[in-house]
């Protein structure tokens, strides 16, 4: 079973690697936005989708749409 998914794994094409968990994981990193300190929300390929100010709430809106926070550091 583990072989199977390992050979899977290995097939992926970098554009199926890039959108894994595009609908699922949202990503939270520090940000500063004119000189004071928030938070950006980032779907998994990158793209921005908001900056709030706190990080309780970056993830608090990423969980009310469903998807699974995660923080960068």
């Amino acid at each position: 079973m583990m072989n199977d998914t390992h050979s899977q794994l290995r097939q992926l094409s970098t554009q199926d690697f890039a959108s894994f968990g595009l609908g699922d994981v949202a990503y939270v990193r520090p940000v500063e936005m004119d000189g004071t300190a928030a938070f950006a929300i980032h779907a998994a390929d990158g793209t921005p989708l908001s900056v709030v100010a706190d990080r309780e709430l970056a993830f608090a809106a990423i969980v009310q749409n469903d998807m699974e926070p995660v923080s960068v550091h």
